[in-house]
Parts: C-alpha cells; sequence; structure tokens
C-alpha cells in the first residue's frame, strides 16, 4: 500500500514540475518527492505488512 502512495506522490511531484505550478510554500515538488521516498523506504522496511499472511505452519 505504500508504494502505490509513494507512486501517486511521485506522479503528483512529475506533474507539478511540468506544469510550473505549486500548491502554496509548503506544498512543492521536492516536499511531494521527499514524501514519496519516505513511504518507499517504509514499504522496504516492511512497515504496514500482513506478516500473519506470509507466515509458515508447522503442519504434522
Amino acid at each position: 500500500m505504500l508504494a502505490i502512495v509513494a507512486a501517486v506522490l511521485f506522479g503528483l511531484a512529475l506533474i507539478m514540475e511540468l506544469a510550473g505550478f505549486g500548491l502554496g510554500p509548503i506544498i512543492t515538488t521536492s516536499t511531494l518527492t521527499t514524501a514519496g521516498l519516505l513511504c518507499v523506504a517504509l514499504h522496504l522496511a516492511g512497515v504496514a505488512t500482513d506478516r500473519s499472511r506470509f507466515s509458515r505452519r508447522r503442519r504434522r
């Protein structure tokens, strides 16, 4: 899920950069890029994953 959020943030940053506009002094392309990188890092670290789905069970 975090990878999808990161892709959306990167897409918005790209569109804003190509169009040459910002959404105020706080939300800029660099802010969206940083938020996207944070989401990718959290995704790669395994945050917000359902570990019970991937656990192995011992069957007898």
